[in-house]
């Protein structure tokens, strides 16, 4: 329980310590003197935004100023070693008003060992729990670098959703986990903020997660994300390629950009070609058409989701088309990708243009223009790519053969 009398009276002290008047004080932390008057009377506390730049001005720690004395400077403590328990309990009130949800299924909030969820689904006869975890990879780094913080938190969670969605799964909910060498309650309150907003974009709820202070660990300023996510699906709505046979139809769904993948080697070339980073490509800077959040499909597959049409989805991620489309096709049988046909995006042509990149690396490191892949009956494949096209550009690619090697790459991909 916090003693603002004590409080108050350890904020004088300290403050004439330092030779400044409540005046001066004030005009350190851009308020007015009455507040700091206030605190000194111990009838408001000094507010939660105030803390980590007050208690540097007072050069204690924000656990020592809100237990309202010094700790002996020989004793040990959590907050010396980097982590201010005070501090983190003050933010992880912030953080609960971004896990409020609508969703009557979440039976609990913020503050439990751990999160309730109501799985019992009556419209589900046999339902399946479908599990994930995921993070942003390298793209982070960058994101973190040039202010994407809330960007780069709907890459990790639409990338989150895309990978359930291909096995026809609902998402439910998202746990999420920031480790952090310091923890920053603004940073830390638009990321949470973030990975909200993106779960309720693709109509499933953030219902808990950890923040964990590691600054032996971690480098201050740097951030790390992680995610879970559970969805559920009736059982023989399952989409796991069982029902391809040959004469399917091969669609593409059309990506924005890189999405999540390839940016180890977009850092290589930052880092050898540093004047690319401004460089115009399509009306933006370079960094700019890099940092496009990854697409969220589920809500254009939604509509087609037990469709006996729909034989089999790819997320195309970090392994391109071949090295994703790949876990999908039945033994015995090949998609064959006409990759004349892929409609391929300037950013691609400008990194393989800039770094010298051979066809074969690109195909096998970005989507290259295609977010997703859906192999469907040839019948049903007129009526599933009219559905889709009416959020993303869909076309057909290739067909399913019978063949012992799962991926052919027709003729070469395009990049005019």
């Amino acid at each position: 329980m916090l003693d603002s009398v004590k409080i108050g009276g350890f904020i004088s002290g300290k403050r004439r310590e330092l030779g400044m008047t409540q005046q001066q004080l004030a005009d350190r932390l851009n308020i007015s003197f009455q507040a700091v008057s206030k605190w000194e009377k111990g009838s408001t506390f000094p507010n939660v935004e105030l803390l980590p730049e007050l208690s540097a001005v007072m050069e204690v720690t924000v656990d020592e100023l809100l237990s309202g004395c010094e700790k002996d400077g020989e004793e040990l403590s959590y907050s010396k070693a980097g982590v201010d328990i005070a501090y983190t309990d003050t933010i992880k009130k912030e953080m609960a008003k971004h896990l409020e949800t609508g969703d009557k299924r979440v039976l609990n909030g913020l503050g439990p060992f751990a999160s309730l969820y109501d799985i019992s689904f009556p419209e589900i006869k046999n339902p399946v729990l479908v599990l994930k975890s995921e993070e942003p990879g390298s793209k982070q780094k960058l994101a973190m670098e040039y202010g994407y913080t809330d960007s780069i938190c709907h890459d990790m969670i639409n990338h989150l959703v895309n990978d359930i969605a291909v096995m026809g799964a609902k998402p439910l909910a998202v746990l999420d986990t920031i480790v952090c060498g310091n923890a920053e309650k603004d940073t830390i309150s638009a990321l949470v903020k973030g990975v909200s907003d993106a779960c309720r974009e693709n109509e499933c709820s953030l219902v808990g997660g950890e923040t964990s202070v590691q600054p032996a660990v971690v480098e201050k300023g740097v951030y790390v994300l992680t995610s879970s996510i559970a969805g559920i699906v009736e059982k023989d709505r399952i989409i796991d390629g069982s029902a391809m046979e040959e004469g399917d139809t091969v669609l593409a769904l059309a990506s924005n950009g890189l999405h999540t993948n390839g940016y180890s080697l977009v850092r290589m070339l930052m880092d050898r070609m540093p004047e690319i980073k401004l460089e115009k490509v399509e009306g933006m800077t370079f960094i700019e058409q890099i940092m496009k959040p990854h697409t969220p499909y589920y809500k254009a597959l939604k509509g087609i989701m037990g469709n006996s049409g729909v034989h089999g989805m790819a997320h195309i991620t970090g392994g391109g088309i071949e090295g994703n489309l790949c876990r999908v096709i039945p033994d015995g049988l090949s998609a064959v990708i006409e990759l004349d046909r892929i409609k391929t995006l300037p950013v691609f042509r400008f990194i393989r243009q800039c770094g010298n990149i051979s066809d074969r690396e690109m195909l096998s490191t970005f989507n290259c223009g295609v977010g997703f892949i859906l192999v469907v009956q040839r019948e049903a494949a007129d009526r599933i790519a009219a559905h889709l096209s009416r959020y993303y550009d869909c076309y057909e690619i290739g067909c399913i053969r019978v063949e012992k090697q799962k991926i052919i790459m027709e003729n070469k991909i395009n990049w005019q």
